[in-house]
């Protein structure tokens, strides 16, 4: 099985920023609990964004982790076990993932 490397695209620190401090210490704690193992495998919070082009570099598929309101998108390597965290955003109810991007 073994434990996923987890990295930061650069934008992900300019996405925090804009999130309060205990809003950021529990997004990050999830990601950590969240990704580090299985990162592939879909669940109630974790999936597959199929059809979407996302306005960064990515490496097909995207995926998406739900932490309350918020929006974790990344890919995966498998063979290198790694994890690129690639954006955060915010998702107020009204909004599609579309919007939030």
């Amino acid at each position: 099985m073994g434990v996923y490397k987890i990295t930061y695209s650069n934008a992900v620190a300019d996405d925090l920023k804009s999130f309060a401090a205990p809003e950021r210490s529990q997004i990050l704690d999830e990601i950590e609990v969240q990704l580090a193992h299985e990162p592939n495998r879909e669940t109630r919070n974790r999936k597959i964004l199929v059809g979407l082009v996302p306005p960064w570099e990515h490496v097909p598929p995207v995926w998406e982790l739900r932490i309350n309101e918020y929006r974790v998108f990344y890919d995966i390597d498998d063979k290198a076990k790694h994890v690129m965290v690639r954006a955060v955003r915010q998702k107020p109810p009204h909004k599609t993932t579309e919007d939030i991007l």
